[in-house]
This record gives structure tokens, C-alpha cells and sequence, in this order.
């Protein structure tokens, strides 16, 4: 256990007896298509109906990345058009950037073959691609690196306009509450990179939070290594290349509660949070919208995320099954402040 002490309350339910302070949502991993009919949007037109309907008052819905299927202008615009039918009724959006959204060739022009693939087949194909790009582009005697660089502009580009951000990373004070989004800098088929500037900068952010006893909110696509449902060495998605950069950083932060999409794994398989093992911060797999993924390495059809709500001495993270509109008994946490501490308005 770090500093933060970690429980499951599926068998308590106290915070039900007092109003929190404040509350959000987290989805992650809509993968919004430009087929109106596709699953994955019916599903993203009914977590917003879910969070227009019992999420409010609330700071906003943070998004933890891959809002669409390959990052095209068409799937922003079926993203928007559903967004718009509910606009009135829900909270700001806060967005990070997923490798579905930013990353490289295979998104640019996906191959149809591509279509309802999932899992490691799809990985092993978005790999032969890339080799097969990378060939191509050595063979024509091109300057690979500025290719990659003129593709990671256009796509940054699209995706700030279509969220409304800025860059890779930045950050918000919602409710005198922290809430700090960080991204890759390159376009990866699935990994992260995070540059030096940007952890520096982090590593100031964070610093920037001096009340010790209050919650700080970090959202990010994909997971460190060991640490949630779906990054563990042997399920392989996790992926952020500066991994012990990050946890070097981190562990100077007791106090962020870090919330991950990119596994896709469902909300109460083991691992959905990690407590940081006294070392890190706490943890949480944010699951998915679009679809979901198990221990068993299959697809499951399903939408899940998360309702957040802060409390005087713990934040309280409950589990949420947009499909059928009711919570998740086995994904209900708290995360408790240091024993005596408590926030207040």
C-alpha cells in the first residue's frame, strides 16, 4: 500500500450516506466508426445518454484516448453527431489522445481486411504493415523520419480540432480539483512515447499541487507495465516507452489516482486497480466503451466506465455498465486520504 489506502466497498456502502464534494466520469476507447449503425457508436450514444441522464452535477467526462477507430474525418464526424443529440445535457469533455486516434500508417488508409478484427491478430497485422511500409519507403530511397513527422502533424492536428485541445498534454483546475492529460508524441501503432520536456514539465505540474492530502486526477492511454487488468507482461498492453521515467516521477506523488484505457479489459477482472504496492500512486483500468476485452483473451460485446466521486477523506470509483444502465458491484473502490486528513471546500 503507498500513502493512500486502497479497499473494494462492494460490501460497504457508507459514502452512500454523505454527498460527495464533487464528482466526474472517465470513459475511454469509444473507437466511434463512420458507419452510424456500428456497435461501437451505438454504444457511445448510450454512455452519454447514461451521464446525461444520472451524471450530473459533475466537473466533466475525461476521455482516456482512442475517441475513434482510425482517426479519419469521417469518424470525428459521426463522433460529433452523436455528441450534439446530448451536448445540453452533459458536463464538458476533458480528451487524451489514444494510438487509435494519433498513430501511424495503419490508420491513415486501414485496409479493409482490417474490418471486425480485434486483439492479437489485429496487433500482428498493424506490425506487418508498418514492416512492409518501412520496406516500400527504404526501397524508394525516402526520408522515413520526415514521412513519419509529416503523418504526426496532420493527425495531431486533426485530433486537437475535433476535441478542442491543444498539443499532447495539458492540464485543468475543475472545482479547485487537479486534472492533468499526458500523450504519446509520436504516431505508434499502439505505444506511447513521452518525450523529456513532457515529463519535466509533469514533474512541475504535479509539484504545482502542493496540498499533499488532495486528490490529483492523471489520465493517460495506455498503462505502465505490472500494473492494471490487460498491461501484465504476458497480456502485453501496456506500452508507454519511458515506463520507469514515468514511475520515477509518480512515486514522488502519492496523492494522483491514474486513470488508463488501451486493454479494454472489463470493469472487476483482476487488476482493474492496482494499489501502487507502496511505491506508486493508485491505479485504475478504465475498461472501454466501444467494446470490451477478458482474462480469457476474447472479445466481449459490452460499454463500461466509471463514475468518480470525491469525498472528505476518500475518492470514491464505481464501476458503471452502459449498456444496461446500473453499476458494477465488483468494481467499487475507494481510495482513502492519509489517515486524519480530510478535504474541504
Amino acid at each position: 500500500m503507498n500513502e493512500y489506502e486502497i479497499n473494494s466497498v462492494t460490501q460497504s456502502k457508507q459514502s452512500d450516506l454523505e454527498m460527495p464534494l464533487a464528482s466526474f466520469q472517465v470513459i475511454t476507447d469509444t473507437h466511434v466508426t463512420d458507419n452510424p449503425q456500428h456497435i461501437h457508436n451505438l454504444h457511445w450514444e448510450q454512455a452519454l445518454a447514461d451521464i446525461a441522464s444520472y451524471g450530473q452535477p459533475s466537473l466533466g467526462i475525461m476521455h482516456a484516448g482512442d475517441v475513434t477507430d482510425h482517426g479519419l474525418e469521417a469518424e470525428y464526424r459521426e463522433m460529433h453527431r452523436i455528441w450534439e443529440k446530448y451536448r445540453h445535457q452533459l458536463p464538458s469533455f476533458f480528451f487524451t489522445m489514444g494510438n487509435h486516434d494519433v498513430g501511424d500508417f495503419i490508420w491513415e488508409e486501414a485496409p479493409q481486411e482490417l474490418t471486425g478484427l480485434t486483439g492479437q491478430q489485429l496487433l500482428e497485422l498493424w506490425e506487418q504493415y508498418q514492416a512492409q511500409m518501412a520496406a516500400e519507403a527504404s526501397q524508394l530511397n525516402q526520408d522515413y523520419s520526415a514521412a513519419a513527422d509529416e503523418l504526426w502533424q496532420r493527425r495531431i492536428g486533426n485530433f486537437n480540432e475535433a476535441t478542442g485541445t491543444a498539443g499532447s498534454y495539458y492540464d485543468r483546475w475543475l472545482g479547485g480539483y487537479h486534472f492533468i492529460f499526458i500523450g504519446t508524441e509520436k504516431p505508434l501503432s499502439k505505444d506511447c512515447h513521452l518525450s523529456a520536456v513532457q515529463l519535466e514539465w509533469l514533474d512541475s505540474t504535479l509539484a504545482a499541487s502542493t496540498e499533499q492530502t488532495r486528490p490529483i486526477f492523471l489520465f493517460l492511454h495506455q498503462p505502465l507495465m505490472n500494473t492494471v487488468a490487460g498491461s501484465l507482461e504476458e497480456q502485453g498492453w501496456y506500452g508507454v516507452h519511458q515506463d520507469e521515467a514515468l514511475r520515477r516521477i509518480l512515486s514522488g506523488y502519492p496523492q494522483v489516482i491514474l486513470f488508463t484505457g488501451h486493454t479494454h479489459w472489463q470493469l472487476g477482472s483482476p487488476h482493474t486497480m492496482y494499489d501502487g504496492q507502496g511505491v506508486l500512486p493508485a491505479m485504475f483500468n478504465a475498461s472501454s466503451v466501444g467494446y470490451l476485452w477478458t482474462d480469457a483473451d476474447e472479445y466481449l460485446e459490452g460499454s463500461e466506465g466509471y463514475y468518480v466521486d470525491i469525498y472528505e477523506r476518500h475518492v470514491r470509483v464505481r464501476g458503471r455498465n452502459f449498456v444496461t444502465g446500473t453499476w458494477i458491484e465488483q468494481a467499487d473502490y475507494t481510495v482513502a486520504y492519509p489517515s486524519g486528513a480530510m478535504v474541504t471546500e
